[in-house]
């Protein structure tokens, strides 16, 4: 029965990122270092405005909040304000979800906090999977949407970065199952280029690497005041425990 609900939340694209993606491809590391890039996030805040929040709601963040990352009301209302009119409204989309789940097969979720839900122990975080899957789409004309994707088979979302990335086909070889050599298994070895994009391959990893770190960034605006903090109550607790030992020694020694 597990199993079953299971099975049937994938296809729905419901179920957790750890869930779908069980038993799949390797995950790509996402370039870290684009999370305390100011010009990064930026880049990434306007991709996800422009590419994401036509469909996907991010109903837990604000726009004001994106003066964390520079940018001025200003900038906020003049160049990623344009399904709302004030800059404390939250992200929403005016998509209707009956019409969404009609077109597409499933609701879009909302994309606050997706990169925090799309970790998986076993094969890396949450931005790691989501760094993959924008990178692994490509045609395939057996799915409604003309698309599918190596890190979500059979995922109801289409590729919404296409023209920045171009159209790209997936090749598939049938080699014998290492399990079960009677069985044959189809194995990918690659993608083929069927027509160019806008930025070529380094520049649109590149993208994908910024709406990651956006997204990253957005499930936790604080993250790198926590970590901060972090390091400062550990400094903090480390001398506090020097003073207490040299503290306890001194009321011991007559004793001793």
């Amino acid at each position: 029965m597990k199993k079953f609900i299971a099975t049937l939340l994938i296809g729905l694209g419901l179920a957790s990122g750890a869930m779908a993606n069980t038993g799949g491809m390797e995950w790509d590391k996402f370039p870290k270092e684009k999370m305390t890039d100011v010009a990064s996030l930026q880049n990434g805040a306007k991709l996800f405005v422009n590419y994401c929040l036509n469909c996907h709601a991010a109903a837990f963040m604000r726009y004001n909040r994106l003066r964390d990352i520079g940018l001025t009301e200003a900038q906020i209302k003049g160049n990623l304000m344009f399904a709302s009119e004030k800059v404390g409204d939250v992200m929403k989309v005016s998509l209707d979800p009956k019409q969404a789940k009609d077109w597409f097969g499933a609701t879009p979720p909302d994309l606050t906090v997706i990169a925090r839900s799309r970790a998986d122990g076993a094969k890396g975080s949450g931005a790691d999977y989501l760094y993959t899957y924008m990178r692994t789409f490509y045609r395939d004309e057996t799915k409604a949407t003309g698309w599918n994707n190596l890190a979500f088979p059979s995922v109801a979302m289409p590729h919404v970065l296409w023209e920045l990335q171009g159209q790209r086909a997936a090749k598939f070889v049938e080699e014998a199952d290492p399990h079960d050599p009677s069985k044959k298994t189809h194995v990918f070895k690659g993608f083929e280029q069927l027509t160019p994009g806008t930025m070529d391959a380094r520049a649109y990893d590149n993208a994908v690497g910024d709406l990651v770190a956006y997204l990253q960034w957005m499930g936790e605006p604080a993250q790198a005041q926590r970590f901060r903090l972090g390091v400062l109550v550990l400094l903090g607790l480390g001398i506090f425990t020097l003073f207490a030992w040299r503290l306890n020694a001194s009321y011991w020694k007559d004793v001793k």
